[in-house]
Formats: C-alpha cells, sequence, structure tokens
C-alpha cells in the first residue's frame, strides 16, 4: 500500500470474477441449443369407431361365480363339493376356445382365504378375464 502525500490510500484491488459476460455467453447457447432442437409432435394417431361400428361378433359367456358366508362356492347357481370341484370348473372354461368372463361375487362375509383360492385357482389355470362384482356391498 503507497501513501502519497495529502491523497487517499488506492482502494483494494477487486477480486470478485465479472460474471456478465458468462451469463452472455450461456444464454447465447442456450438459444441456438432451443432452436436447434427438432419440434417433436406429441401426435398418436387413433382411428376410432364411428357411429356405424361394427358390433362384436359374439358375446363372452360370463360364469356367475359366488363366494358364501361359510366359504363355498357356487358356480352359476350350482353348489360345488369344495375347491377341488371348482378346479374342475374353471379347467373345463380354461380348455374353451374362447374362455368365460368370471364374475366373483364373494358375500360380505366370506372368508378372504376362500376369495383369494378362488382367484389363485382361476389364475394359475390360465383364465385372465376375472372381475369382482357387488364390491358395493362393502363401501359402508
Amino acid at each position: 500500500m503507497h501513501i502519497r502525500a495529502g491523497t487517499e490510500p488506492d482502494p483494494e484491488p477487486l477480486v470478485d470474477i465479472n460474471t456478465t459476460p458468462l451469463v452472455d455467453v450461456l444464454l447465447v447457447l442456450l438459444v441456438m441449443l432451443i432452436i436447434t432442437i427438432p419440434v417433436q409432435l406429441n401426435a398418436v394417431s387413433l382411428e376410432m369407431p364411428g357411429r356405424n361400428a361394427p358390433t362384436p361378433r359374439v358375446q363372452p359367456a360370463i360364469v356367475q361365480l359366488e363366494v358364501d358366508a361359510a366359504g363355498r362356492f357356487v358356480w352359476n347357481g350350482e353348489a360345488l363339493a369344495d375347491r377341488g370341484a371348482l378346479e374342475a370348473h374353471l379347467r373345463e372354461a380354461a380348455a374353451e376356445p374362447d374362455p368365460p368372463e368370471i364374475h366373483l361375487r364373494p358375500h360380505p362375509r366370506a372368508k378372504y382365504e376362500a376369495v383369494a383360492a378362488a382367484l389363485t385357482s382361476a389364475q394359475r389355470l390360465g383364465l385372465v378375464k376375472i372381475g369382482l362384482v357387488g364390491t358395493e356391498q362393502f363401501a359402508q
């Protein structure tokens, strides 16, 4: 530090980096990047059926499978003896060329074990159209 007679000392040297040119260069690069990237269209072409769309040829068969409060299975109104009888019916349904839809309706007091057994048996035998119906009774 040099002191001159009658003058103030020299100010401290600035050690801060001037970032203005750096920001300018980065903004120019960003604009160039945005301009050079091609515009991507997020369009998916779908052909929606019109008003005169053909109806399905064959409506799928529906099997009503119920599980009562005691855990017994009922196949389209016919009470089954045990899980083996259920699996026999499921095996026959899976062997059909167009397997039916299984509508499983559990009783509110049915044990989870019986409902899970019906679901796993159907899945293991290759039936994929399985749905739980009557679930509005469990909303309360």
